[in-house]
């Protein structure tokens, strides 16, 4: 299980994608997909706030820069 602190979004989605691929064969006990399905939930948490965060920058630099013009 990856540490959600320092992990980059690139690096979160990538290890989401291969979370799935490991629920969807099928091959994993009932212990490890649970573990793994808890760190999918994790890695989605830390994905949603990282995008939100980068939403709230857009729409501040938006705004700012609509001020700017006017």
């Amino acid at each position: 299980m990856m540490s959600m602190e320092n992990i980059t979004f690139e690096q979160a989605i990538a290890r989401l994608e291969a979370v799935v691929r490991a629920l969807e064969d099928g091959k994993t006990s009932l212990e490890e997909a649970m573990k793994l399905y808890e760190e999918g939930v994790a890695l989605v948490r830390s994905c949603s706030t990282t995008l939100e965060e980068a939403k709230q920058k857009i729409i501040t630099v938006s705004v700012g820069g609509n001020a700017d013009n006017a």
